[in-house]
């Protein structure tokens, strides 16, 4: 399968892995580029020599391209932007916000820059920028969320732009992925079928959380604050909504979740911590090598395209 994406990263599958906080750490990443994929390492709000760390421990254990997801409301943005090309990083994806400002930096070292988008005129600002791709994410995806849906986002970024398109939101197998390339994106992302990867370093609880997850069992909070985060419902979903309903002030429900990915992901609170997932966990059934992901996925695409 090869497209401008698989061209312009040297990959082998159209596939990148989000690059989500605590879950997108070295292991998963190495694991995702070794299968032929591209993996993430998620800077998130992580420490920028943690960053520097779990760039170097990835690359023992491959040799193949590895990206970097730079979460740019970071305050530590500036610095993990630096040790990306101190460290020979040649890909980074960006979330929350506008990479404009290191946009020359990492054209000058080689990086290969890919801005995820939740709209065409984020994705016009982007290509104007100097984006080499952009990644258009619909609100079917977990974690922070926009308001177009995948089916609709990405013709219309396709249509609005002359870089390549990834889509993310909703893509967990095969006929996702095909559906995606018919909607003319050259590249998928997925974060939550690499949730519940064998390689994935996330607490049993988190990936048994997804694997018996139903259609129905995602949840958005804070859409009052303008934050939306689609998680899987359980009891701090529940009483985040409660307290939204009644109109708690911002700061009461960043304190509610203070802490809580982390505590889902590294101690398997799936009770009190936050799941984000997509709606696409109904899909996800069993637990699979990255390989088995990523070669499973192609193939079924593949036999779709030809029809």
């Amino acid at each position: 399968m090869k497209t401008r994406i698989t061209e312009l990263l040297g990959i082998e599958y159209p596939v990148i892995q989000g690059g989500m906080a605590w879950v997108a750490e070295y292991h998963l990443a190495a694991a995702v580029s070794e299968a032929g994929g591209l993996g993430l390492i998620g800077a998130a709000s992580a420490p920028p020599e943690i960053v520097r760390e779990q760039i170097r421990e990835a690359k023992k254990l491959t040799d193949k391209p590895i990206g970097v997801n730079v979460m740019l409301l970071n305050p530590n943005a500036e610095e993990v932007a630096k040790i990306v090309i101190e460290e020979g990083v040649k890909v980074v994806t960006t979330g929350a916000g506008n990479p404009g400002k290191y946009m020359e930096m990492w054209k000058n070292a080689g990086v290969k820059v890919i801005p995820v988008v939740a709209s065409v005129a984020m994705a016009k600002l982007m290509e104007r920028a100097g984006a080499d791709a952009v990644v258009a994410e619909g609100m079917e995806s977990g974690g922070h969320i926009g308001e177009a849906t995948t089916m609709t986002l990405v013709p219309q970024v396709v249509d609005a732009v002359n870089i390549p398109v990834v889509a993310a939101g909703g893509i967990a197998d095969g006929r996702g992925m095909a559906a995606a390339i018919m909607l003319g994106a050259e590249a998928v992302q997925m974060g939550t079928v690499f949730v519940t990867a064998k390689e994935s370093i996330v607490h049993s609880n988190y990936k048994q959380k997804i694997i018996g997850a139903k259609d129905i069992d995602s949840e958005v909070t804070g859409r009052s604050t303008g934050h939306p985060v689609r998680s899987i419902r359980n009891k701090m979903t529940r009483e985040y909504l409660r307290l939204e309903k009644e109109g708690a002030s911002f700061e009461d429900l960043e304190h509610l979740t203070l802490g809580s990915l982390r505590n889902a992901v590294m101690d398997g609170d799936v009770v009190n911590g936050t799941v984000m997932a997509g709606q696409i966990a109904g899909l996800i059934k069993e637990e699979k090598s990255c390989k088995d992901i990523i070669e499973g996925i192609t193939a079924q695409a593949e036999r779709l395209l030809k029809g």
